[in-house]
């Protein structure tokens, strides 16, 4: 079977997870020479942008608005500040938090990085006019909404049996 038809039949979920793979696999490709991974790069690129607004965040403030879990965006940090791209330190207004910043060698990495995922995304983006397009900026609010759905909310089981995502039982 095509993968034209696989994706005709496949649920939105499985799409979903099938792209976040893909840029997933194309980021650790792209970031790996500047001796980063994906989930590194996420972070380090984060936390420059907040540092830019003049922020020191926790490490838990981090993970929030990164979306990974706290505990594994401590292990991140800890593998950081023995690359010396960041430094950690404890949090003078709460003792038990730990505040992140980029060095100035984290920075310089980080400012290379962003540069080479920029170029990614706009060839990733291409199919849909690139960056900067109509498209583009449909599908972001489109994303945008669907990351604001809250994961407490219940889950409605369907009745009859049969109902699942793909022909494989994906979502």
């Amino acid at each position: 079977m095509s993968e034209s038809t696989d994706s005709e039949r496949a649920t939105p979920g499985f799409l979903v997870w099938r792209l976040s793979t893909k840029w997933r696999v194309a980021v650790d490709r792209a970031v790996a020479p500047l001796g980063l991974t994906h989930a590194q790069y996420s972070l380090v690129a984060s936390l420059y942008g907040m540092q830019r607004d003049g922020e020191r965040p926790s490490q838990r403030r981090l993970a929030d608005h990164t979306g990974l879990e706290p505990l594994y965006v401590s292990k991140l940090a800890r593998a950081l500040e023995a690359a010396e791209l960041i430094e950690r330190t404890r949090d003078p207004r709460d003792p038990r938090a730990v505040q992140l910043a980029l060095t100035e060698r984290g920075q310089d990495v980080t400012r290379r990085a962003v540069k080479v995922v920029q170029a990614l995304l706009e060839q990733l983006l291409e199919p849909l006019g690139g960056l900067d397009s109509t498209r583009t900026r449909t599908l972001t609010g489109e994303l945008t909404a669907l990351l604001g759905v809250p994961l407490e909310l219940p889950v409605k089981r369907p009745e009859a049996a049969g109902a699942a995502g793909t022909a494989d039982g994906t979502a």
